[in-house]
């Protein structure tokens, strides 16, 4: 039967970096929203162009777009022993259409929802220290800053900081999620495969406890 694995966390959570170790190691395709938004643009799909239509005036894009995307993914081969999923579903709506999805397509369920959990002053610390170049390397002021202060070690381009890793840009980032999330947590935390991980360890730390929780569920 095939796996599906959906990963819950805030920004700042390490939730992307933790979906392609994942992803790699159970050899499972990583899905995830951002990556078939961009796919779907750059390739111009039917799916795509609708998109944009959104996208290019600031709006949302609405469920209904982005489920059919995800459906159209999951429907290539590589997905049929299921898939490492990142960034979706984001409201009930779309996890109930997952649901709905993986009964019909592959006669199956989502396995385990690993939630990684930090706090959100350490989001904000992680999020508002970020720093990169227009050449996409990327540094923090805390963990991994630049040899020179505001240049790029790597092309010795100057560095900048993005709208969305301002402080206070992150800090409406993280209500939101937890605006939309609750719900989604409630959800899986009734369907008994909701799993709270630790996000404040180091990577390999965070990646060592979700195999272990799917360990578990794959023993039982």
């Amino acid at each position: 039967m095939a796996t599906f694995i959906v990963l819950l966390g805030p920004p700042g959570a390490g939730k992307g970096t933790q979906a392609k170790k994942i992803s790699e190691i159970l050899k499972l395709p990583h899905i995830s929203t951002g990556d078939l938004f961009r796919e779907n643009l750059s390739d111009q799909t039917e799916l795509g162009k609708e998109a944009g239509l959104y996208i290019n005036q600031g709006l949302l894009v609405p469920d209904s777009l982005t489920i059919a995307m995800v459906k159209d993914r999951l429907s290539r081969e590589d997905c049929a022993q299921g898939a490492v999923l990142d960034g979706f579903p984001r409201t009930l709506a779309q996890a109930e259409a997952f649901d709905q999805m993986l009964r019909e397509s592959f006669d199956s369920k989502v396995d385990c929802v690993p939630c990684i959990d930090v706090d959100a002053g350490l989001l904000v610390e992680r999020l508002s220290g970020r720093w990169m170049c227009p050449n996409g390397h990327v540094f923090h002021a805390t963990f991994t800053p630049p040899k020179v202060p505001g240049v790029c070690d790597i092309c010795g381009s100057e560095l900048y900081q993005r709208d969305d890793d301002k402080a206070e840009t992150v800090s409406k980032r993280i209500e939101v999620y937890n605006a939309q999330t609750a719900p989604l947590i409630q959800y899986y935390e009734r369907q008994n495969v909701l799993k709270k991980i630790d996000g404040a360890q180091d990577i390999d730390s965070v990646t060592r406890d979700i195999l272990d929780v799917l360990e578990k569920i794959e023993r039982k």
